[in-house]
């Protein structure tokens, strides 16, 4: 496998302590082994794994992938990975925008940042040039107040005030308004006193065959066309991924009330086309996209994503699209998870019997922002909040991470991954949405476990390779791992066919089983919360949401843990490490 091809071979890794940083070539077969951004990241991430999150030595990784920078469609993310201030597990999540090509560009397949800075620090990256400089003047600054004050030129990553005052689920921001949030990663780069990334490139990635690639790419794009769900009237094209709002609605799987009921009275009034119609948004997307899901007011201001337009509305009870666009707007200034602060608002709520609506809700959300009053105990997420009111049944997460905006009540593929899934609740890492509501790549009974098991896991390797080739998986409503394994080898040159990808992924996500193993998890925490096996959903319209049947949840599971090459806690064994070439630990 030539690494001049798609790859630039280089990794820096930068030690904060002395402010020094070198140069990493990984082998050959790391690459074939790992592919790059999620894979490559937990590869690094592993031997550190034992360490708390906040320690010097944790490493926080920034990687690309190895479609970045080319032609392939839609391969301009970015994967960002850490341990998890917030659950304790493997945590990583999605950069989009424009961060990751210009890191590519400037030669680098990704960042791994050690170390702990004595002073508020910057880091500059312009080609194989990096330099440090000091950000104390930009503490206290809004993560747009910091991009406003580095060059126009580049991507930069950048955390605002929440990571300053401890929000245990603080997002990074980066260029473009793009503030992937999950899991809490905007702390460790608090932690390690970085305010600021800049990065600048000014080379381009070598392809092995470009009159192959456009052939490829062409394949891919006539897919992406004849997709609805895509590029059709009510697609995320057109509407951004707002679209799923109506249709989550339909199915009565809206989480509502803090999961306690699955329909919201309101949600006709508060759909994606009220947005388009108020707020008349311009399309955007990430470098390399052409889908262009990305949804700009005519204020400049981010349109909300799904989960961020429902959770705050039903699962508070708000039904001011203005109160949700202002919300998502405090947490990308913070700097701030949306689906964690508005699931620890909702938390609170049912613990205290509270209705709270408009400027009650703002304030409440910008107090966990600055940690004051209330703030000061939500800034933990719900998980904790609600264990310190003696309410732990309030908090609906897995391993400590809060469900996003799909009530798994209402599909039960969705149900399982929610708990096998690596960094907790997260529809991202199986997707079972394409299948089970959005009915691609086929239509599966979504009120069944069977066939389940199985499906979740080849999801689950399928999106581990995606996060590592750094492709945006909603492409993948159209497309499949065939195509995407010929683009692989026009960019790389590499043989693997997308039999082998899949492999690749089945490693990369077992090795992160490998990682929530060494830190202590097992079968007790690849689990629901216990209301979704006791209580109804929101049945009506010739649609029954019976509680999801706990005996056949732990059947499916246990299928899966076969599956997957896990023993019966859900961990991993020996003899799969050595099929897979991990190292084994015991």
């Amino acid at each position: 496998m030539d690494q001049k091809y798609g790859w630039t071979g280089r990794i820096l890794k930068i030690d904060l302590s002395n402010k020094s940083y070198e140069i990493i070539k990984p082998e050959s077969d790391i690459y074939k082994k790992y592919i790059g951004g999620r894979g490559l990241a937990g590869h690094y991430l592993r031997p550190f794994c034992h360490l708390t999150w906040d320690s010097p030595e944790m490493p926080l990784l920034f990687f690309t992938g190895p479609l970045t920078d080319t032609a392939s469609p839609s391969s301009g993310m970015m994967s960002v990975v850490s341990i998890s201030p917030l659950t304790g597990t493997v945590g990583h999540t999605y950069a989009g925008g424009n961060f990751g090509t210009e890191l590519k560009r400037a030669g680098w397949d990704g960042i791994i940042i050690t170390g702990i800075s004595d002073n508020l620090c910057g880091i500059n990256i312009h080609d194989t040039r990096v330099e440090f400089s000091g950000a104390e003047s930009l503490q206290d600054k809004t993560v747009s107040a910091i991009f406003r004050s580095l060059p126009d030129e580049g991507g930069a990553a950048a955390t605002g005030p929440a990571a300053e005052n401890g929000v245990l689920f603080s997002s990074i921001g980066f260029t473009g308004d793009y503030s992937p949030g999950r899991c809490g990663l905007g702390l460790v780069m608090h932690a390690k006193a970085v305010k600021f990334i800049h990065v600048k490139g000014s080379g381009s990635t070598a392809v092995y065959n470009s009159e192959e690639l456009v052939s490829a790419r062409g394949d891919i794009l006539r897919l992406v066309s004849a997709s609805p769900a895509l590029m059709g009237e009510p697609g995320f094209s057109e509407f951004g991924t707002g679209a799923l709002y109506d249709l989550i609605h339909s199915r009565r799987m809206m989480p509502t009330d803090n999961f306690r009921s699955t329909r919201f009275q309101d949600a006709g009034i508060l759909n994606a086309w009220h947005y388009k119609n108020k707020f008349n948004p311009v399309k955007a997307g990430c470098s390399g996209c052409h889908i262009l899901c990305r949804k700009m007011s005519e204020d400049g201001r981010a349109v909300p994503e799904y989960e961020t337009m429902s959770h705050f509305t039903a699962l508070i009870g708000n039904s001011s699209i203005d109160i949700v666009m202002e919300a998502n707007r405090i947490c990308i200034e913070a700097g701030m998870d949306p689906i964690s602060a508005a699931s620890s608002i909702a938390c609170y709520m049912e613990i205290n019997n509270l209705i709270m609506v408009g400027a009650d809700l703002i304030r409440l959300l910008t107090d966990i922002a600055y940690s004051k009053e209330d703030g000061n105990l939500l800034k933990l997420g719900s998980k904790k909040t609600a264990e310190i009111l003696g309410r732990p049944e309030a908090s609906i997460s897995v391993k400590g991470l809060e469900l996003p905006a799909y009530d798994p009540r209402g599909a039960y593929g969705l149900s399982l991954s929610f708990a096998t899934s690596t960094h907790g609740g997260c529809h991202l890492q199986a997707y079972a949405v394409s299948h089970e509501i959005l009915r691609k790549p086929a239509v599966t009974d979504r009120f069944t476990f069977t066939g389940k098991a199985r499906i979740i896991k080849l999801a689950e390797d399928l999106n581990a390779v995606l996060d590592s080739l750094t492709v945006c998986r909603f492409i993948f409503i159209a497309a499949t791992i065939e195509e995407y394994a010929k683009v692989f080898h026009a960019v790389t040159g590499s043989g693997l066919s997308g039999q082998e990808l899949l492999m690749a992924g089945e490693r990369i996500f077992y090795n992160e089983r490998l990682i929530n193993r060494i830190r202590g998890f097992s079968a007790s925490d690849d689990d629901l919360p216990s209301r979704f096996f006791s209580e109804s959903g929101s049945s009506g319209d010739g649609i029954t949401i019976p509680p999801v049947p706990r005996d056949e949840f732990l059947d499916a599971r246990a299928r899966y843990y076969r599956i997957r090459g896990l023993d019966s806690e859900g961990r991993p064994v020996r003899e799969k490490c050595i099929e897979l070439g991990l190292e084994c630990t015991d």
